[in-house]
């Protein structure tokens, strides 16, 4: 029997999702929220909404009796967690079992075999799903990886076993960046998942990243749904997804459509899960297995014409799917961008900061998920994703095209995003030829990279001065002759001086009370972003060349290095492991 009511553990774009399926199902939603979200949209979107905690994720999304405890007073029988927070958590799915209520998603075990890249690559192992050459048991130190990294040959990668997402994820090329790329990993994994278990497989370095949708009812009845093709990364971080895949034959969708269904029975699977694979020619080796509903799940269902989440709906009240293998037949082709609160210019720091102009595509084949509007603020403390803008079309150059337009009509003011990268992306000649684009999203994460501003953005653009005459001014102004529409700049020697564009304060001068940035000194070394300081790098009194790491600062679930600006001696350190920090704030002074 279908549910009356579901509790969804999640926010933002996400939670809504969930409660537009739900709605149209006739089943009443329950949303939960932090006291940081307490005016977000998602909230409004729900039936019934219930405060959980203050704006810290541990505190509020994370608390788990509490959320049990409204599921309860709410009267609801099911909860959806969504993706990220609690979505992979064993031991709060089998807690929500044993409270009586329906976990909608795989069985604790499954989420609990999965969890472990370790246990993971076990199962695979035997289960006849290939495996990236590496190692299957935990690496207790650095002298064990040195020994397993000389066995597989470098570059070898260091893995969190509890990790995902990207996180506890490090490469060391050679022998010499071993020790950092093992602590690093290490030292992340605990951070995010309270598990400093790592381990050892040889790194790839240039493959694609393929993942194939899988649905499971728990019975026996196991499909795939295609793959996606999510190749387009920095950081280990999904930016685009694809379906289908520029690079997957036929065939080779096949072994691997079949290698996943393998997976998900190996582990008594039930919903929705995701296999994902590194893609190397005709070769293809296990990842990890998302043991949820996927980000990009949005791609899969533009061109099958499924609601995966109606489907884990129907799978966890006994219902079964609504399709089988034979039935699935994708149309057409599907991208999504994700639209993060990021300056892809300088490399990609997270910019959280209120919206206070939002206006999101339309049109045939086009799809936002967002959980946002004019108003909303982009909290520092969570997930930096604004949105997720999807197209469609007949094949991969229409829905190219079509999300140019999307991007181009798509209007966010505040908080810089990452629409003019999408939109410099699409028109790159190597990704138009469906490739992988690893070398310039190299190139964007460790360096500052101009990005060419999008054309067609709301507002009247500011006097601007003509470039190679100081005395002339420019306007831009529309004027229509005989019902025609013209652009028409116009140039002028001002009567005074022109004023520069006059920008909100920021968050840190607005909290002082200042109108205006006081510039450092040539020595300092600043934070482009708010933070907490994970780790500092240098002594004060060191020796240090241009572009060395001075400490790693933590922002909106992001690791971030701040360098050295020139070379010399570290005269002033202002900041210690743990420390919280502010945007522009002088942490030190190289000499």
């Amino acid at each position: 029997m279908m549910f009356e009511k579901v509790l969804v553990a999640n926010r933002g774009e996400i939670a809504i999702r969930i409660f537009r399926t739900l709605r149209e199902m006739g089943i009443g939603s329950v949303a939960v929220y932090s006291e940081a979200d307490a005016d977000a949209l998602f909230v409004e979107h729900a039936d019934e909404a219930y405060l959980v905690g203050p704006p810290p994720a541990t505190e509020s999304y994370l608390n788990s009796s509490r959320i049990l405890e409204v599921a309860a007073s709410a009267g609801a029988q099911a909860v959806h967690p969504g993706f990220g927070f609690l979505a992979e958590n064993a031991p709060f799915a089998a807690d929500v079992t044993a409270a009586g209520l329906v976990w909608i998603g795989p069985p604790p075990s499954a989420i609990e075999a999965m969890g472990s890249k370790v246990e993971a690559r076990r199962l695979m192992e035997q289960a006849g799903v290939p495996i990236v050459p590496g190692v299957t048991d935990p690496v207790d130190d650095l002298d064990a990886a040195t020994g397993i990294a000389e066995e597989i040959g470098y570059p070898v990668a260091v893995k969190a076993a509890a990790g995902g997402g990207g996180k506890g994820f490090r490469v060391a090329p050679t022998a010499d960046d071993l020790e950092e790329a093992f602590e690093g990993a290490r030292r992340e994994s605990e951070k995010f998942f309270a598990d400093s278990v790592v381990y050892l497989e040889r790194y790839l370095p240039n493959p694609r990243h393929v993942e194939i949708q899988v649905l499971a009812d728990g019975n026996g009845q196991c499909i795939h749904l295609g793959e996606r093709d999510c190749s387009i990364q920095r950081r280990h971080q999904k930016l685009v997804e694809e379906t289908p895949s520029p690079v997957v034959s036929d065939g080779l969708r096949e072994r691997m459509g079949e290698a996943s269904i393998r997976a998900a029975v190996a582990v008594d699977y039930s919903g929705a899960g995701t296999c994902e694979y590194l893609v190397a020619d005709e070769d293809f080796f296990f990842l990890e297995m998302n043991t949820r509903i996927q980000v990009e799940h949005t791609v899969t269902e533009m061109v099958t014409g499924l609601d995966l989440v109606r489907e884990q709906l129907r799978v966890a009240a006994g219902e079964g799917l609504s399709i089988t293998q034979d039935q699935v037949r994708p149309r057409g082709h599907a991208f999504e961008c994700r639209i993060n609160a990021e300056d892809a210019s300088t490399r990609f720091l997270p910019t959280p900061a209120p919206i206070t102009g939002y206006r999101e595509p339309a049109g045939p084949g086009v799809r936002v998920d967002s959980g946002v509007r004019a108003g909303s603020d982009i909290p520092e403390i969570y997930d930096p994703m604004v949105a997720k803008l999807i197209t469609w079309d007949v094949d991969r150059e229409a829905a190219r095209r079509r999300m140019i337009r999307a991007l181009d009509e798509y209007v966010v003011e505040g908080p810089k995003t990452l629409i003019p990268f999408h939109r410099w992306l699409f028109e790159q000649p190597e990704f138009i030829a469906g490739g992988a684009m690893h070398a310039e999203l190299e190139r964007f994460s460790n360096e500052p990279t101009p990005i060419p501003p999008v054309d067609g953005s709301a507002g009247q653009p500011a006097p601007e001065r003509v470039e190679g005459d100081a005395d002339l001014t420019e306007r831009r102004f529309v004027a229509e002759v005989g019902g025609r529409r013209f652009d028409v700049r116009l140039r002028y020697e001002p009567l005074g001086p022109v004023a520069a564009p006059v920008a909100a304060p920021s968050r840190r001068q607005r909290r002082s009370g200042g109108g205006g940035a006081v510039a450092a000194p040539d020595e300092a070394v600043t934070t482009p972003m708010q933070g907490t300081v994970l780790r500092v790098m240098v002594e004060k009194g060191q020796t240090i060349e241009e572009g060395q790491v001075i400490c790693i600062v933590e922002a909106m679930k992001m690791e971030n290095e701040v360098a050295a600006h020139r070379a010399g001696t570290l005269t002033e350190l202002h900041v210690a492991d743990g420390d919280t920090v502010e945007a522009d704030q002088v942490i030190a002074a190289v000499e």
